[in-house]
Formats: C-alpha cells, structure tokens, sequence
C-alpha cells in the first residue's frame, strides 16, 4: 500500500475523532457539521478551475476523504470507534450504488 494512503487514513481518522469530539462538546451538532462537510463537497465536486483532463477517478478521489467524514459523522457511537476499513467501505459502496 502507498505510504500517502495510510497517512490519509490516519488523518481522517484523527478528523473524525475531532468531529465527535466537537459533538460530545456541544460545539457543533451532528447537523451543522454535515451541513460543513457538504458545503466542502459541493465547492470541491464543482470547482471550475480543476484542469479538465483530470479524470472522473480522480475527481472522486479528491471527493473520498469529505465523504468518508460526512459517514463517520452519521455515525452516532459515543465512545466507539468505527474502524477506518469499516466506514471506508460503507462510502464506497455507497457510490457504487450511486453511479
């Protein structure tokens, strides 16, 4: 597996941990903070400038870490953690179904 890829899983995790904290708080609500996520979503999903030779694959790639913590951020566990293969597969076959 590519270094970069288990880096990126161990700052998604760490975000998602941060997002529950920010939960458990009281800071933010599950709702205000899927409402970020999204926002961030759609500005990345429909960024004009992106070079147009970039493929969908790629696209989508750049898309996987938003929606990897909008599902960790469905997920209501208070003190449990969700492995990261668990939700990463969860998104993923949520876009399958998608597609």
């Amino acid at each position: 597996m590519n270094t970069a890829n288990l880096q990126m899983e161990g700052v998604l995790m760490a975000v998602a941990t941060l997002c529950r904290l920010l939960r458990q708080k009281g800071i933010a609500d599950e709702a205000e903070i899927e409402a970020a996520l999204a926002e961030a979503e759609e500005a990345l999903a429909n960024d004009a400038l992106r070079p147009e030779q970039l493929s969908h694959a790629n696209v989508e790639a750049a898309l996987f870490p938003l929606r990897f913590l909008r599902e960790a951020n469905r997920r209501d566990l208070p003190e449990a953690h969700a492995a990261y293969t668990e939700i990463a597969a969860t998104v993923g076959r949520t876009r399958r179904a998608a597609d």
